[in-house]
């Protein structure tokens, strides 16, 4: 993602992994679009997209237009809190900032410092984690929380790179994460990419892999983290939490602090999106089931702080 000549250029995600173009976003309808449908995705970087969007508001002077496009963005995708925190925080700059005669330019470049400082958490919640990753670790993660996801590295997947990268053997077991394949389609093409050792497996593989032993630390990122640590992620994190908790597997999330609401006390508190029918219906353009099957699809489940062995944070490490 990236910013130039007032539009925000971003990678079409929903084409990956057999296509690889860029969308030019240029107005706050097309951004808030691009969140909902997925092409923008991953909790931190849809804040940034956010952020940027706000800079598209055609009149930024205007307090009720601009006000609509902040809950715009904020009703998009509820559950992950980035995108809230990035919408306040270009509030409050610009109310701060709202006589000065070049109000665009200056919330463009704040845009940009959200950016940036996103990327250099992404390193410092590496360095973080690179810590609990042996010489020897065959890792399982979960949905996509790599450099797709954030404005740097990634969370997850930004561990895992760290470790790879300074000499260690790593790994990784990618799970498809159904229904919307982000695992397959995403973590499998950005491992790929940086030549990190992988395998791709089934969502029902993990019991199995857990039971021979094949497993040796799970970490997954985070949309949402509650004041007592308990955390929404994709669906599907809780039941990898529950079957490592069985097995004795570190079981670990990866998330900035700007993924942290300390106004939710706990994981019931936190709302869970529910996604289009359509996404279990079809796997891609794949018709599975029929037209009328009755579909409930939340794209979040909540882990509860118990299970969690610790937090990574570009502050260190959050144990329960």
């Amino acid at each position: 993602m990236r910013w130039a000549d007032d539009t925000l250029i971003a990678l079409n995600q929903r084409a990956l992994p057999l296509k690889e173009e860029y969308l030019s976003l240029k107005s706050v309808d097309e951004v808030v679009e691009a969140i909902g449908v997925l092409t923008v995705r991953g909790a931190p970087l849809i804040g940034i997209a956010a952020a940027y969007g706000l800079c598209l508001t055609t009149n930024l002077g205007d307090d009720a237009l601009f006000a609509d496009s902040c809950r715009r963005f904020i009703d998009i995708r509820p559950t992950a809190v980035n995108l809230r925190w990035a919408v306040e925080r270009m509030a409050g700059f610009r109310t701060r900032n709202l006589r000065c005669d070049n109000l665009r330019e200056l919330m463009i470049e704040e845009a940009r410092r959200t950016h940036a400082e996103d990327a250099e958490m992404c390193v410092r919640i590496g360095e973080s984690g690179n810590s609990i990753v042996p010489e020897h670790c065959r890792i399982l993660t979960h949905c996509n929380a790599g450099a797709l996801a954030t404005g740097g590295i990634g969370t997850a997947l930004g561990i895992i790179y760290t470790a790879h990268f300074s000499g260690k053997r790593v790994e990784v077991w990618v799970d498809e994460t159904r229904p919307v394949l982000q695992g397959a389609r995403l973590t499998a093409w950005e491992l790929s990419k940086a030549g990190v050792p992988y395998k791709l497996i089934s969502d029902s593989m993990v019991g199995h892999l857990m039971a021979q032993g094949r497993i040796d630390l799970v970490i997954t990122g985070a949309d949402r983290v509650a004041a007592n640590l308990d955390y929404a992620n994709k669906i599907g994190t809780y039941s990898l939490a529950v079957l490592a908790k069985y097995h004795g597997i570190p079981f670990y999330a990866a998330a900035p602090s700007s993924t942290f609401d300390p106004a939710c006390p706990n994981g019931k508190s936190i709302v869970i999106e529910q996604r289009p029918e359509n996404e279990i219906r079809y796997v891609g353009q794949s018709q599975v089931a029929p037209s009328d099957a009755p579909v409930y699809n939340p794209a979040f489940d909540v882990t509860p702080h118990e299970l969690v062995t610790g937090i990574i944070t570009e502050k260190g490490i959050l144990r329960p």
